[in-house]
């Protein structure tokens, strides 16, 4: 008896309801789901996907957790998830609708919307729930935020959860990855694609190497600019370029470039500019000349280059020219990467914590600048996690705000996906010119999105678990099917009208479509098979756009036909 009642702790922990109970299964689903996200089959993982699957499994063996712990749990997941995507993306959010990234935007959204209409008349014919419909939809596309919109999009409006909702996603998503994997395929076969062509036509079409900040040299030669200084110089050309250093002609020295550095003939200059610019740069001062910046180095071994980062919040959100470098501390910056990608040093360029900063100047100058732009890795590690909840309390301020909208009988709201995707975009974009320092490691945003996501399947898992099997028996395996049609139809259909009407080159084509699925197992097939990173960059384009529009549509599929 003793031994009975000395073992009930252990069946309070497995089929309690307390708090240790609801921990020690969230702990084994995720844990479990995670270990089986690293199993491939074909070069394939479902990823923390399987976290789902772990936890329908629990709930059907009636391992369940407390209601009211479970929907805060995933609620509260799925805000740090969204916001920690709205943060990753919103740099680019509003940069990738130049140019050619209109085009590959145009592209996706079709997509998205390709794939509404079919979900739409999917629903039509075979009268499935519009809210089972958009779970397909959800799992079909391999977009967890939209199931989560949809979710939260439901129960304000009936008050009640459809579990039918977490289980057509969870049916329809393993033949989702498959399937946007078996479309880069078959359009390849379609097309007959030729790898080493695709390649060679990349090189002559890299937009993003014309654009990086580059550098070169060039000797003056142009009388129009001899005996004028640097300053009205650049008024001459209305493109972007900083002039580093110059080697005078007459004297042979070397000084760090300002503004009233008086250009003579033969002087030599480090140029920091876009490939794009190098023809009009040289037609206004010289010829291009073969000196890197080791021989400029070498010429004057007092000045230094070194990358600073601005770990400073005062820094934060100004521009370098109101920084006044040049004439209080002499150096000259001439680049500034920001994500991995080098920018030139303008001085109307707008600076934001995490900033590295390619400076020039004299060694007792660069030290300096280190102390006033910060330069401490230290203070970078450290979490400003004042933003992070400034913004999600203002998106769910926003996500609580009723919107009337024609033809919709009732108020709608962004919710608890919608707000926090919105502020946290805006915010990252445009917080710094407010000095709100909106910089977080990528580290810390993958551990809070990790974390987010993983708490949001576990429980829509186990939420989903009770009854999971009787459905799928009783016609649930037909969800497989109409998945599949919602997955490909619009890959295949846009795909060949990007490739034959906008001749888009394949390894871009394969960005785009693993993007507009907002698919990361599909991303890592298409950067092995081009073996650049050309799929990358066109899937980072579309994907922010995508993102937003996967998660309002599916809100504006259940506040219209349910």
């Amino acid at each position: 008896m003793k031994e009975i009642k000395q073992m009930d702790w252990v069946n309070e922990l497995i089929f309690g309801t307390g708090i240790a109970h609801s921990m020690f299964v969230f702990a084994l689903v995720i844990s479990i789901g995670i270990a089986l996200g690293r199993i491939k089959i074909f070069g394939v993982s479902l990823g923390i996907t399987w976290i789902l699957f772990v936890g329908i499994a629990f709930g059907h063996f009636g391992l369940n957790i407390d209601p009211d712990i479970l929907h805060f749990m995933k609620e509260f997941g799925l805000i740090l998830f969204i916001y920690s995507i709205g943060m990753q993306v919103g740099p680019s959010f509003f940069s990738s609708f130049k140019q050619g990234g209109l085009t590959l935007n145009l592209l996706a959204t079709s997509i998205v919307f390709l794939g509404v209409i079919i979900t739409y008349i999917i629903h039509l014919v075979t009268n499935l729930p519009i809210s089972t419909m958009v779970g397909i939809l959800s799992g079909a596309v391999t977009n967890t935020p939209g199931l989560g919109a949809a979710q939260q999009t439901l129960q304000d409006v009936t008050g009640v959860l459809d579990p039918t909702v977490s289980m057509g996603y969870a049916v329809a998503y393993p033949l989702g990855v498959v399937g946007i994997i078996l479309s880069l395929i078959f359009s390849r076969y379609i097309f007959k694609i030729n790898i080493d062509k695709e390649t060679k036509n990349l090189e002559n079409l890299d937009e993003s190497k014309l654009t990086e900040a580059q550098v070169f040299s060039l000797k003056i030669s142009n009388p129009a600019v001899f005996g004028k200084t640097l300053s009205a110089t650049k008024v001459l050309i209305e493109k972007e370029f900083v002039i580093s250093r110059v080697k005078h002609a007459i004297d042979g020295v070397l000084e760090i470039a300002h503004p009233n550095t008086i250009l003579e003939e033969g002087d030599l200059v480090l140029v920091v500019s876009n490939l794009q610019n190098i023809e009009s740069i040289s037609a206004l001062l010289g010829s291009k000349i073969e000196m890197g910046q080791v021989e400029w180095s070498k010429l004057d071994s007092q000045l230094v280059s070194r990358r600073i980062v601005i770990t400073k919040s005062e820094i934060n959100g100004k521009t370098i020219g109101a920084l006044k470098l040049r004439t209080l501390y002499g150096i000259n910056v001439t680049r500034v990467n920001r994500a991995g990608l080098d920018l030139i040093g303008d001085p109307k360029l707008q600076l934001q914590i995490g900033d590295r900063l390619t400076v020039v100047g004299s060694e007792d100058s660069v030290a300096k600048i280190e102390g006033f732009l910060g330069n401490s890795l230290k203070r970078l590690r450290e979490p400003n996690l004042v933003s992070i909840f400034i913004g999600i309390a203002l998106g769910m301020l926003l996500g609580s705000i009723p919107f009337m909208i024609p033809g919709i009988p009732q108020p709608v709201k962004l919710g608890l996906a919608g707000g926090p995707l919105i502020v946290s975009i805006l915010i990252s974009k445009f917080g710094p010119r407010y000095k709100l320092v909106t910089y977080t490691t990528m580290s810390a945003n993958l551990m809070l999105r990790e974390i987010g996501i993983s708490l949001f399947l576990a429980c829509v898992g186990l939420e989903a678990g009770e009854g999971f099997i009787e459905t799928i028996v009783n016609g649930g395996y037909m969800w497989v099917g109409y998945g599949v049609i919602i997955t490909v139809l619009p890959l295949l259909i846009i795909g060949t009208v990007g490739r034959m009407v906008f001749k888009l080159n394949y390894f871009t084509l394969m960005g785009l479509l693993s993007g507009s699925m907002t698919d990361p197992p599909a991303l890592s097939f298409a950067n092995e098979t081009a073996g650049n990173d050309m799929p990358a960059v066109s899937y980072a384009t579309v994907y922010p756009l995508t993102m937003f529009l996967r998660v309002v549509t599916a809100q504006i599929l259940i506040l219209l036909f349910i």
